[in-house]
């Protein structure tokens, strides 16, 4: 199981799980808070933003490259230490987009490292929402450009408060130093960029090619629906291809077959939809299927039959009816 990163301090409301029922609005959903959750992060006032004091960074000085950090240098500041170690010159990062950043974070006064992505190998994907990440990172990199790296020390006012975070060896009087990798950031309009490949097969739905973070148009034949599960290139990015045990995020959408009514979607909707494959396995399972082994920066036709989508059971009070077959387009933005 893939383990849970120690920043997050609950899940973004902004968050949109597939309930398989409404109008073809997004819907929110929300978990319980993570262990590791910051209660400073909806009650303190946004913190002064000062260059330092910051730990010099003593090897993988490079972007990409797994740091290594030493100790703080005497006593932190009380304030927001943010310190831009190399320039990026990509898009600007605001407050509520999604993030993929590779990170390094290490206690202040021992150096100890609690947390890192590199080792994973898979780069955190995370948005920049109050509640959805500690303070620190939600104010330190707002303005910051993707393609650079950022080193920031967090106080406990804006990290994991007077509790800490036992389950890390985080004293509530820690302040943690933080190298992060901004690689690239999403907001509500973004959309895959892959290659367009040419949709030949009358049977199957077409799916438009914008974009634009605007919904694509989707034609579905009068024609009945195909049996199996079909899961197809509308677009194909050059990204990695998703593994089963990856968390997705993405632009969506959901429709009936029969009639063509949209039932769910993020496109337009100013969020975006970010879900583990392992639990969507549990809800509508072709989708999931449907995913695994495409590359990230692509869109994705798929076309869920009622076995793989939710059969004789449909949501209540929605256009899914006993035995649906279910349509998705799914623009892969990025995975973790």
């Amino acid at each position: 199981m893939r383990r849970r990163s120690l920043l997050l301090a609950a899940v973004p409301a902004g968050l949109v799980t597939l309930a398989g029922c409404g109008d073809g609005k997004s819907e929110s959903g929300k978990t319980g808070a993570s262990p590791s959750a910051s209660a400073s992060a909806s009650s303190a006032p946004p913190p002064k933003i000062v260059d330092g004091p910051l730990p010099a960074v003593t090897a993988g000085t490079k972007f990409g490259e797994k740091p290594t950090v030493a100790k703080g240098p005497g006593d932190p500041s009380k304030n927001l230490a943010v310190k831009t170690l190399i320039a990026g010159s990509g898009r600007t990062v605001a407050e509520n987009d999604f993030i993929q950043a590779n990170y390094l974070g290490q206690i202040w006064s021992t150096a100890k490292v609690f947390d890192n992505s590199y080792d994973r190998k898979r780069p955190l994907v995370i948005q920049l929402a109050q509640g959805g990440i500690i303070d620190g990172w939600r104010y330190g990199l707002a303005g910051k450009k993707t393609g650079s790296r950022v080193q920031i020390a967090v106080p406990p006012t804006w990290g994991y408060g007077t509790q800490g975070n036992a389950q890390a060896g985080i004293k509530g009087t820690d302040t943690l130093v933080f190298v992060i990798d901004l690689i690239d950031s999403f907001n509500s309009k973004s959309s895959a960029k892959g290659t367009p490949v040419p949709q030949h097969d009358a049977a199957l739905p077409k799916v438009a090619t914008n974009t634009d973070g605007q919904v694509p148009k989707v034609t579905v034949p009068k024609a009945g629906p195909p049996k199996k599960l079909v899961s197809e290139y509308v677009l194909e990015g050059d990204g990695p291809e998703l593994k089963a045990d990856q968390t997705v995020l993405c632009q969506f959408q959901g429709l009936v077959w029969d009639g063509g009514k949209t039932f769910q979607r993020t496109y337009g909707s100013g969020r975006l939809s970010q879900f583990s494959l392992e639990q969507m396995q549990q809800a509508v399972k072709g989708l999931a299927q449907g995913l695994t082994g495409k590359k990230v920066g692509s869109r994705v036709l798929i076309v869920v039959p009622p076995d793989l989508g939710y059969g004789g059971n449909p949501p209540s009070g929605g256009v899914i009816k006993k035995d649906s077959t279910l349509v998705f387009t799914v623009d892969i933005l990025a995975a973790m």
